[in-house]
């Protein structure tokens, strides 16, 4: 698969770039990024043809939105496709109080998350985000893991969302969880153009299958696959204290990403590969999104994704 092929983001008129990048670990997740590292990285990307990053003010407390902004203010405003998020304001820690563990992100600089869902404070949060990004505007803007905010979520970020992508401000409009099951009320009540669906369509699991897929194609809404290593098991199942959605995986999906990976070697293909090019299989995913921190990491990512995989292994798979 070509990692610069471009695919409709459904019905917003927006192409995105089979393979995106996204910059949590450029904002710091868990290990310092410098901004040199960053810029490396982001230019690594470019010159491979990748024009769709996704980011949010959540990412290293605003520094991944400074540092894909510092990069992408030397490239043509029309060349590249911006997602971010809100749902959280970022304020200094010396004013309020953190509104969940902030200990994960090593670039933070002394700031914290606070959650707003409400109208004005999204609308607070994209004027925040357009001045660190260095843009007039953002393409695609996704309610960000609004797990316990359901209801302000659809009473009041919703209704911003709506009057900003009516004044043109951003083109697309959606959420981002890791879950399906709020994506899935979220598609049945409200209009949304797209969903970031994180570790929930991987080669290891795919909850998203069994109504949020089907409501997707039914209203033409369109989804950016995330966490697609499952935040590591899918990666190398074989690290000691390997991880899954953050913490030490559990054994029997240990020993199910351990499967996976025989049934690719017996294919001669790596288990990375086929965890890239999985969810780009399904016709709902308009792009596959994968976190990065350094050159070599997008490089490896593309090649991976445009390597050949024979319909045998996929067969394989799905039978096992």
């Amino acid at each position: 698969m070509d990692a610069a092929h471009k695919r409709p983001l459904g019905r917003t008129g927006l192409d995105v770039t089979a393979l995106s990048v996204g910059t949590a670990p450029l904002g710091g997740l868990f290990t310092p990024v410098t901004g040199d590292q960053a810029a490396a990285t982001l230019q690594r990307a470019w010159e491979l043809g990748i024009r769709t990053f996704d980011t949010a003010p959540l990412y290293g407390l605003g520094a991944a939105e400074e540092r894909l902004g510092a990069f992408l203010a030397t490239k043509p405003r029309d060349d590249y496709v911006i997602s971010s998020k809100v749902g959280r304001l970022i304020r200094p820690a010396a004013e309020v109080e953190a509104a969940h563990d902030v200990s994960g992100w090593a670039d933070a600089a002394g700031r914290v998350p606070v959650f707003d869902f409400s109208h004005d404070g999204v609308l607070r949060s994209i004027e925040e985000s357009l001045a660190r990004l260095q843009t007039d505007r953002i393409d695609v803007l996704l309610i960000h893991d609004p797990d316990s905010h359901h209801d302000e979520a659809v009473a009041g970020a919703y209704p911003a969302l709506r009057r900003l992508r009516d004044e043109g401000v951003v083109r697309a409009i959606g959420a981002g969880m890791n879950q399906v099951e709020m994506l899935g009320r979220f598609a049945r009540e409200i209009d949304l153009d797209c969903f970031l669906v994180a570790g929930r369509y991987t080669l290891l699991e795919q909850p998203a299958l069994d109504e949020l897929f089907p409501l997707c194609t039914e209203k033409d809404i369109a989804v950016l696959a995330g966490g697609v290593f499952n935040s590591g098991l899918l990666a190398d199942p074989n690290i000691p204290g390997v991880t899954y959605d953050y913490a030490p995986a559990p054994d029997a999906l240990i020993a199910r990403a351990r499967e996976l990976g025989r049934i690719c070697e017996r294919h001669g293909v790596p288990l990375k590969a086929a965890a890239l090019q999985f969810p780009f299989c399904h016709p709902a995913v308009a792009t596959v999104l994968t976190g990065v921190r350094t050159p070599d990491e997008i490089t490896e990512n593309v090649q991976l994704f445009g390597l050949e995989i024979p319909a045998e292994l996929w067969d394989e798979i799905s039978g096992s």
